[in-house]
């Protein structure tokens, strides 16, 4: 199981992720460009002590990704998505999407993913914080497997 983020603008929500996936022991992929310098200062200062204990993996572009992303499904997390997450079966090697907090991701990236799936929220509110996101994903997922290997 992967968390993957396309082009992150925010670095804090990154550092939360990197400390995210060395607790939950998945692995995390960057999509660059970012819109903030990710440099191993940066790391450092965003993911404490975590960075380390990540299994971290930066891409240069989304087609470097793509080429290096293994057989698992891409399931992007999206507002514009059909399936519920508490719907949505995962699979050991699926890779979780989420776009950059500002745009999403291009049309483009929609058109390749396996799977479109959303984060219920009440009707009057907008959306999550993608780090958050990812937290609620990942644990839903992880459960899921858990249950499903007995």
């Amino acid at each position: 199981m992967r968390i993957v983020f396309f082009q992150p603008d925010i670095p804090q929500n990154l550092g939360a992720s990197i400390r995210l996936a060395a607790c939950f022991g998945a692995g995390l992929d960057v999509i660059e460009p970012c819109a903030f310098p990710l440099n191993d200062k940066a790391m450092r200062r965003a993911a404490l002590d975590y960075a380390p204990l990540a299994d971290f993996q930066r891409h240069d572009s989304y087609a470097a990704w793509r080429t290096h992303r293994g057989n698992g499904r891409m399931v992007l997390f999206t507002t514009k998505a059909a399936s519920s997450l508490w719907d949505f079966s995962f699979q050991p090697n699926d890779q979780l999407v989420f776009g950059r907090e500002s745009a999403g991701v291009p049309d483009s990236v929609h058109d390749d993913a396996d799977a479109r799936v959303f984060i219920p929220i009440r009707p009057e509110t907008r959306s999550l914080n993608v780090a958050m996101s990812a937290g609620i994903a990942l644990a839903e997922a992880m459960r899921q497997i858990s249950a499903a290997s007995g």
